[in-house]
């Protein structure tokens, strides 16, 4: 594949707000032929995932801690990432994250394949902005992340 421009720095970067939750990304499938997306998570202290816990089967995410600990349930284990701390989530496992801690954390997420990308941060901010600060329409951002090859993890029920 013959390419018109020279690669830059963070050609692709652009900043979504998710909810409370910021994405910057860095790199997008379009830059890296499909092979990777990076991009920066920002998570206010006290917020979490703003969307349903959730599965992939097209891609591994790595998350590097930057600043903070993001706090994630992967296949039902809390695991805390710190500065200098990478945790790999395979495809298949059902996972969120949240940062109960009193300062923002900031981790860098790392897909490969770029399965996703910014277009899928988009249409889940749009759903949580519907709301106007209620929760979320729940079958909004059900569609919006099957659409972009995430399987969403069953609604909790109640006993």
């Amino acid at each position: 594949m013959q390419r018109d421009a020279h690669p830059g720095v963070n050609p692709a970067e652009e900043t979504i707000q998710v909810g409370p939750t910021r994405v910057r990304f860095l790199v997008t499938g379009a830059e890296s032929n499909g092979g990777v997306a990076t991009f920066e998570l920002s998570i206010p202290a006290g917020a979490g995932l703003p969307a349903p816990p959730h599965s992939h089967d097209a891609y591994e995410e790595t998350i590097y801690g930057l600043r903070g600990v993001s706090t994630w349930i992967v296949d039902g284990a809390r695991i805390d990432v710190g500065p200098g701390q990478a945790l790999c989530i395979p495809r298949g496992a059902v996972h969120a994250f949240a940062n109960h801690g009193d300062v923002e954390t900031t981790a860098l997420a790392i897909l490969s394949a770029a399965a996703i990308g910014p277009a899928y941060f988009r249409e889940a901010a749009a759903v949580i902005d519907a709301a106007a600060g209620g929760p979320p329409d729940r079958a909004a951002m059900v569609a919006v992340m099957r659409r972009h090859g995430l399987t969403p993890a069953p609604a909790p029920t109640s006993a």
